[in-house]
């Protein structure tokens, strides 16, 4: 044999040896890429996923918090925020209407509104399932009221709210009809 062939088949014989090195690497390293697979099961993935739930309902305490809306009917707790507030906005939370007053004033008018439908801050998406005599909690600065839905009704979008005040502390929650367009549902509850 040649030196040329000698040469020639330890090149052969160094590359066959280089790629059983590598397939047996490749085939080592497989057991831990599996092992890491294996390690999401479903019932990890069921855990994630009501954590990822869990998180989307809890809210962050703010200095522009002063409290919170909670309907337990419709598994709803969110913040609320000052009217001053950049955060009192209908884009990204309940808001609090300008016209309103505060509900430890005395006969306290508090308008609340909210987007319907089902993006993520559609906020009042279950608000038409209320019903008379239905509770909702409204805590402010660190003091709870209790309210009684008394009554419910649509009126067309036009920018204002007709309400038959009357002296007594009174809730006003507002959102788009889900069923009309054009309108807007309303839900009136009074302080018991």
């Amino acid at each position: 044999m040649s030196l040329k062939e000698k040469l020639y088949s330890l090149i052969i014989l160094t590359t066959y040896l280089l790629c059983c090195l590598l397939i047996f690497n490749h085939e080592e390293e497989q057991p831990s890429i599996q092992k890491k697979h294996t390690e999401l099961t479903p019932s990890s993935i069921q855990t994630q996923s009501f954590i990822n739930q869990k998180e989307k309902n809890k809210f962050v305490q703010n200095p522009d918090q002063i409290g919170k809306l909670e309907i337990k009917k419709i598994n709803l707790e969110r913040p609320l925020y000052k009217i001053e507030s950049p955060r009192n906005q209908v884009n990204s939370n309940i808001t609090i209407l300008k016209e309103s007053t505060y509900p430890d004033q005395q006969n306290s008018l508090l308008i609340l509104a909210a987007h319907s439908g089902n993006s993520s801050v559609s906020f009042f998406e279950k608000l038409d399932e209320l019903e008379k005599e239905d509770q909702i909690k409204i805590t402010y600065l660190n003091q709870e009221y209790l309210y009684q839905v008394t009554n419910i009704w649509e009126e067309e979008k036009n920018g204002y709210i007709h309400v038959n005040y009357q002296e007594d502390k009174t809730l006003i929650l507002t959102t788009c009809s889900p069923t009309h367009e054009n309108k807007q549902l309303i839900v009136e509850s009074k302080i018991i």
